[in-house]
């Protein structure tokens, strides 16, 4: 496969403005595990090589385990995740894939107790900034380093 549109230097004015939601984001009072974890599993479901490449390469540097990183994609089936991020994991597959789930009733109720509003707040833009970040690397072609 080979690039077709180097994005980032194409318009950098518009890539900009999606840092802009990331300089947000890097102040969220979310857990940076949490936040990686979020970024893998929409990577996951978007099947963006770049993207995962480099979010796993960050969870690594902040200390994530092997064991939960490989099991990411299977999070209802492992042990190794708390409440909060099996949450988190449930609004982002339900987000990411919100043409075929309209986001359920029942995700949100999972979600609710275990999260303030600022924090679903942040949690929902974290979501819809990777699911961006993710159509333009596959749009575009953007490989792994």
């Amino acid at each position: 496969m080979k690039t077709r549109l180097d994005f980032l230097k194409a318009h950098p004015a518009a890539i900009q403005s999606l840092m802009g939601v990331e300089k947000v984001i890097a102040k969220s009072p979310l857990e940076p595990a949490l936040k990686e974890l979020v970024k893998i599993r929409a990577s996951q479901i978007n099947g963006c090589a770049f993207c995962l490449d480099m979010h796993t390469a960050d969870a690594v540097k902040g200390g994530e385990t092997a064991r939960r990183l490989a099991t990411v994609a299977a999070w209802r089936e492992a042990p190794f995740f708390t409440e909060r991020e099996r949450a988190a994991l449930e609004w982002t597959e339900a987000v990411t894939l919100v043409a075929q789930t309209r986001v359920p009733d029942s995700v949100w109720e999972t979600l609710r107790p275990l999260f303030n509003d600022e924090e679903i707040v942040d949690l929902t833009l974290l979501v819809t900034a990777i699911n961006s970040w993710n159509r333009f690397a596959i749009a575009f072609r953007k490989l792994p380093e």
